[in-house]
């Protein structure tokens, strides 16, 4: 631990505070956190929170949406408000109400990295990890899915069900930096790796991976398989958290460039002004956050 992390820790006990972190946050942020996990695992932690006054939560604005929406008496902050996912602003609400004109008779399942004015119009929520049991969950045979079209093409894999991706074309574009050259390439200098891949990869980058994973789904698999070697596809803190918790393991990235600019707007600084100022607050209307509670307690019931 250095001095600020030292600083950090001591101002969350002075404050009552937790934080919160996801994945792709960097080490030193991943070594203050109280709580470190995939967007399921948050969003299930977030329902948890009980006897903290202050939630700090170093992840994209969606993720800490998500927080409020479920703890709407707790004080629900973000260092830096202008970390953003930029594929959740690609399914405003008024499009996904387009949506569900057109397909009357379809459910609407939003991943959980949307905003919560377009949660408020989904019949459920999904993350990477339990999107095709989500799904299967209902009754609908036609289903809206969005924004991710690699996620959606993953889950049509799995079910009989109609999936229309909305919008045609929503991406992350950290995922989507990934081709089957880097498979190749990668497999051709670590000839003994096991390549996991995330599933907003697009397909083929997909097809080419030994297995297709949500963060969870990676952080469970490496712990428990007998392989020592992994290539991993997804942002680089990924690997960090990888090496950390696996140490007799060989873990390498599988794309160095693979960096969410926007998850690494958090840092040391930001989160011990967040603290003894306790900004940046996240609010949710109440009318969007009512409505979009709804979906994501309907989500964690299926999980």
């Amino acid at each position: 631990m250095n001095h600020k992390q030292e600083e950090i820790l001591k101002l969350k006990e002075e404050k009552n505070a937790i934080i919160l972190a996801h994945n792709y946050q960097t080490q030193e942020i991943q070594e203050i956190a109280d709580f470190l996990g995939d967007s399921l695992e948050l969003c299930i932690k977030a329902s948890q929170i009980e006897d903290a006054d202050l939630v700090v939560f170093c992840g994209v604005d969606f993720m800490a949406e998500t927080a409020a929406i479920l703890n709407p008496s707790k004080k629900i902050l973000i260092p830096d408000p202008q970390a953003e996912c930029p594929m959740a602003h690609m399914l405003p609400a008024e499009d996904v109400i387009k949506y569900k004109k057109r397909y009357p008779q379809a459910a609407v399942v939003l991943y959980v990295n949307t905003l919560a004015e377009a949660k408020a119009e989904a019949d459920i929520l999904c993350t990477s990890a339990n999107a095709a049991q989500v799904v299967e969950s209902l009754d609908e045979d036609q289903i809206l899915f969005g924004p991710d079209m690699n996620l959606a093409s993953f889950v049509q894999k799995r079910t009989d069900k109609e999936i229309i991706p909305i919008p045609e074309v929503g991406y992350c574009y950290v995922h989507k930096m990934f081709n089957t050259g880097d498979v190749t390439f990668s497999r051709e200098n670590y000839p003994d790796a096991e390549v996991l891949v995330h599933p907003e990869c697009d397909a083929e980058v997909q097809e080419a991976a030994d297995q297709i994973l949500s963060t969870g789904g990676m952080l469970r698999h490496v712990a428990a398989s007998s392989n020592k070697s992994f290539l991993i596809g997804t942002e680089v803190d990924m690997v960090t958290r990888l090496r950390r918790e696996n140490p007799d393991k060989l873990i390498y990235p599988l794309l160095d460039e693979a960096i969410c600019e926007t998850m690494k707007r958090h840092t040391l600084d930001k989160v011990k002004n967040s603290l003894m100022e306790e900004k940046f607050q996240v609010k949710v209307p109440e009318d969007i956050a009512d409505k979009a509670r709804s979906a994501v307690e309907r989500m964690l019931e299926v999980s």
